[in-house]
């Protein structure tokens, strides 16, 4: 696990280094600029006419002292300082200082001149505000100079929160990021202007992130081993789960499908697809491993037997909006008392029914809605929910006891009083029908197997995500469809098996 802390957060655990560890602000200045120039070479950066363009907090700071790394390397550095004389910070002042007795020009007027690679050390982390005047046009000459582009920590111009561009951002080939990938570089549009990050060490003390809930953390590939339930010799088809897919309305089989098979996939023990009677005969012949109960009309009795069965139940893949769909959904929400996943159009009807999940006194539901899900089940534009979402996650999780599993490029998952999660897996070849529909049974299928309800979602996003990574390695960004989706998750879950053994 790795924290992906924004620009607050970040400078906690620097002031918690600084001031409690005792480990001066200027030490970690001289690492940050040692370990930039170093991350330069290695990613093979032309270095031999760098230009550093330096503002005037500590992010300026860093960039002087590189500066003065790169000249004792014998590249042709020069350094450009925009920053205001006045707002100069005592370590970037000192780096500047240094700098200047080094024989290095510092520059305060545009060059005329071209560089092999421009760095931008403008602004850090802290920023907020929209970039305007002075500074915008400091971002776009330097966009529009020829050479490299790297940035060191974020990107001038993008906001540490939320990833989005504060009016205008600097366009980075490479980011070096000063001990953690920031949140901001991490969401889009964001990421598109960080490019490549790469996470530097410089002896920053990261146990106070630790104790922030709002903070963000993802998975590293490595871990997957440790992070999948454990399965038992001594073990039968009860002992992973009764995974209960109420999906499917007349002629959706192939959500049921999907969803089913993915739950399967990985590690259910035994899963039964309500569905409508019309789905039966596609649904025997592509999955004969699932019971089949179907209906032709609201039947309460059967429902409740079915519920009771159950260890998870999946609703709402395929399921319609008709109003025998919406009966089968509220008895349902009234009425289950295990984990339940609501996906697709069981999200749409419950955007009818918020008082049902508001009413809930145990938090047993994981909501996997998509933005436009999101927008109906909030009331909140997409435009307005994707400027914060994480702001709009803590917001939902706080007023619903449910897990919420927003999906984008960016996945976050949140729930009340935990870090959230943040999927930084996956590619453009999952944007496929169906693909949500193998996510709620993955995450189905983990519950099933005793997982808590955020770990398994978390879980569940994550390894959806790595399996569409491996099923576009086989067959390119346009080709995978859903069900490839699974076979790339079997592959996933078998090389963390085999690395586990």
């Amino acid at each position: 696990m790795r924290y992906l802390p924004n620009g607050t957060q970040m400078k906690k655990a620097d002031e918690y280094t600084i001031q409690t560890i005792g480990i001066p602000s200027i030490v970690l200045m001289e690492r940050a600029a040692l370990k930039v120039v170093e991350a330069m070479e290695n990613a093979g950066i032309d270095l031999s006419r760098p230009l550093i363009v330096c503002g005037s907090g500590n992010n300026g700071g860093d960039g002087f002292a590189a500066a003065r790394l790169l000249r004792e390397k014998d590249c042709d550095v020069s350094a450009l300082f925009v920053g205001r004389e006045e707002s100069m910070s005592q370590e970037c002042r000192l780096q500047r200082d240094i700098v200047r007795n080094s024989g290095i020009e510092v520059l305060t007027g545009f060059p005329e001149k071209e560089y092999s690679v421009i760095v931008d050390a403008v602004f850090g982390v802290g920023l907020s505000r929209e970039i305007t005047g002075h500074y915008d046009k400091v971002i776009r000459w330097m966009n529009e100079r020829k050479g490299q582009k790297v940035a060191i920590d974020i990107p001038s111009g993008i906001c540490s929160c939320t990833g989005r561009v504060l009016g205008n951002a600097f366009r980075a080939q490479i980011t070096v990021a000063v001990e953690c990938e920031k949140l901001g570089c991490a969401l889009f549009p964001g990421k598109n202007y960080a490019g490549r990050t790469i996470v530097v060490p410089i002896g920053i003390d990261k146990s106070v992130l630790s104790d922030m809930n709002d903070i963000c953390f993802t998975y590293n590939m490595g871990e997957l081993p440790a992070l999948l339930p454990a399965r038992k010799e001594d073990s039968h088809k009860g002992s992973y789960g009764r995974i209960l897919m109420i999906t499917g309305s007349n002629g959706m089989a192939g959500a049921s499908f999907l969803s089913a098979c993915a739950a399967y996939s990985v590690g259910a023990g035994l899963v039964q697809i309500y569905t409508s009677e019309a789905n039966r005969p596609v649904l025997q012949q592509l999955l004969p491993e699932a019971v089949m109960s179907t209906y032709t009309e609201f039947d309460a009795d059967r429902l409740d037997e079915l519920l009771e069965w159950a260890d998870v139940v999946c609703i709402g893949c395929g399921l319609g909006q008709s109003s025998l769909s919406e009966k089968i959904f509220v008895h349902t929400m009234k009425n289950v008392r295990v984990p339940c996943v609501i996906d697709a159009d069981g999200l749409n009807l419950l955007s009818r029914h918020m008082d049902l999940l508001e009413q809930c006194e145990n938090n047993r539901f994981v909501l996997t809605p998509h933005m436009k899900e999101m927008s109906r089940l909030t009331g909140r534009s997409v435009e307005s929910i994707s400027e914060d979402r994480m702001k709009t996650l803590d917001r939902f999780t706080e007023r619903y006891p449910a897990v919420c599993v927003l999906k984008d490029s960016r996945t976050a998952v949140a729930c009340r009083g935990k870090q959230k999660f943040l999927n930084l897996a996956g590619n453009s070849a999952m944007a496929k029908a169906g693909s949500g529909d193998v996510l709620a049974g993955v995450i189905a299928g983990f519950l099933g197997q005793k997982m808590e309800l955020f770990q398994g979602a978390a879980l569940g996003v994550w390894v959806h995500a790595c399996g569409g990574d491996r099923a576009r390695d086989a067959m390119g960004e346009y080709s995978v469809l859903a069900r490839d989706l699974i076979t790339g998750i079997q592959k996933c879950i078998k090389e963390a098996e085999e690395y586990r053994k």
